[in-house]
């Protein structure tokens, strides 16, 4: 990984935009979609921009005294010399810089945007192909609908109620997974919030449709990823505890939730950390604590077992 990827909060914070043309009009419209103010500097500004409200426009050419009170810059002109002169003095004072098109002027770069909000996805070759970026940015333009943002604003407004209701962090996560992907996510991104919230109640309500741990068995095959199925894949992301052996890969590994706990149990000549009888127990125990288990191993198995009542 070349780059953090990282969501910077600028909502009030001045910004500084380098260059009047199309891309820098492009780049300060995105400054005042997340709420920053703008200052916009060149020889000439478009006037319907400069009448936009957040909009410092100066027509003039970029001097160092233009980064005073900037907490972020963007350099957009067609010349390199110029944009050189905004990173190099940016980077000086320790001011985050991005320079269009030039990542080795670059502090850090802006990825390709798909809005949902409050629900956002952002994509970047860390500069290596921008048009693969936008290509599959627009891929996912038809997997995630526009009206999913009404289902991310939904789950925001009830984040804190279900935090008090639902103690337990594992049964929450539980109990959300199980909203959003049941008919109550359906009801919401049919325009019906109000059906919606009902049954959130009665959900919260029944203590019964907060599900119990549960085992997945899930073959890890060859150890390649491209291999694994659509549910393996889901299960996988679902597991907070993963029992793992020697022959998973390590790009296997890496497929499931960077927050799951991993227990390594052995598995290989000369090297049994745990017997198959432990480990069963181990998976049992962990199930009946409340948690979703993910047993990866060798192999092209992939079923789930309910393990809370065993």
């Amino acid at each position: 990984m070349d780059y953090l990827p990282i969501f910077a909060d600028i909502r009030g914070k001045l910004c500084l935009v380098v260059g009047g043309g199309e891309v820098g009009k492009r780049k300060a419209g995105v400054l005042l979609e997340a709420g920053a103010k703008v200052r916009l500097v060149a020889p000439q500004i478009d006037p319907e921009l400069s009448k936009l409200p957040g909009v410092e426009a100066i027509n003039a050419r970029f001097e160092a005294h233009h980064l005073e009170g900037v907490t972020l810059v963007i350099a957009a002109t067609n010349d390199r010399s110029v944009n050189r002169q905004v990173s190099e003095l940016a980077r000086s004072r320790n001011i985050p810089v991005n320079v269009v098109d030039d990542p080795e002027l670059c502090s850090f770069i802006m990825p390709a945007i798909l809005d949902r909000s409050p629900l956002m996805v952002a994509f970047s070759s860390g500069g290596a192909s921008p048009v693969l970026t936008r290509m599959m940015r627009g891929k996912l333009e038809t997997v995630i609908p526009q009206n999913y943002s009404r289902l991310a604003a939904f789950a925001e407004r009830f984040r804190e109620l279900v935090k008090q209701r639902v103690t337990n962090p594992a049964k929450r996560r539980i109990f959300w997974e199980n909203a959003l992907e049941g008919v109550i996510a359906e009801t919401v991104l049919t325009g019906d919030e109000n059906s919606a919230e009902a049954m959130l109640e009665q959900m919260l309500a029944d203590e019964d449709n907060i599900q119990h741990g549960e085992v997945y068995l899930v073959g890890a095959g060859p150890g390649d990823p491209d291999l694994l199925t659509f549910r393996a894949l889901r299960l996988m992301q679902k597991a907070d505890v993963v029992v793992y052996d020697n022959l998973v890969s390590k790009p296997i590994l890496e497929m499931t939730r960077r927050d799951a706990t991993r227990i390594y149990v052995g598995k290989k000549r000369d090297d049994h950390t745990l017997p198959q009888e432990k480990i069963n127990e181990l998976l049992v125990r962990l199930a009946k604590e409340g948690k979703r288990v993910l047993r990866l191993k060798g192999g092209t198995h992939s079923y789930s077992v309910a393990a809370a009542r065993r």
